[in-house]
């Protein structure tokens, strides 16, 4: 079926060391760190998938509005559960956006079509996390 990606994580034989890279495409290792001391945990780094894919969206979808950007920031918070599984159950994304032919309009068009469009990251997660945003333009 479809598109398949792959990743392979090993671990570095230390606490919850892993590191890890795409297989299907293949990509640049990065460290995965289960108690966040090295690297992002698995949870922080679902928050940098969250945000990189938006971003990205935002970044193309506001050059085909003819958009010359020049900043595009995205700050990611997220609530867990207390309890086991301790999952998200809020995601908040913050864009600070600025760029040559930016208006609001165009700003709040990017970020709605990621977020209900094109974030493949978003649309992964359970549909019951409310996901909630702010656009500052700067």
């Amino acid at each position: 079926m479809g598109n398949e990606r792959a990743v392979q994580l090993t671990w570095l034989g230390a606490g919850m060391q892993f590191t890890g890279a795409g297989t299907a495409p293949v990509t640049a290792p990065v460290v995965i760190d289960g108690d966040g001391a090295v690297g992002p945990s698995p949870m922080l780094a679902l928050l940098l998938a969250a945000g990189g894919c938006t971003g990205a969206d935002v970044v193309s979808i506001l050059a085909g509005m003819r958009v010359k950007l020049q900043r595009c920031d995205v700050a990611v918070s997220g609530t867990r559960r207390d309890e086991h599984p301790r999952r998200y159950v809020a995601i908040r994304l913050r864009f600070t956006l600025a760029g040559d032919g930016l208006d609001r309009p165009k700003a709040e068009r990017a970020v709605a079509l990621s977020l209900t469009k094109y974030c493949s990251v978003l649309h992964s997660l359970a549909s019951d996390i409310a996901v909630e945003h702010e656009i500052v333009l700067a």
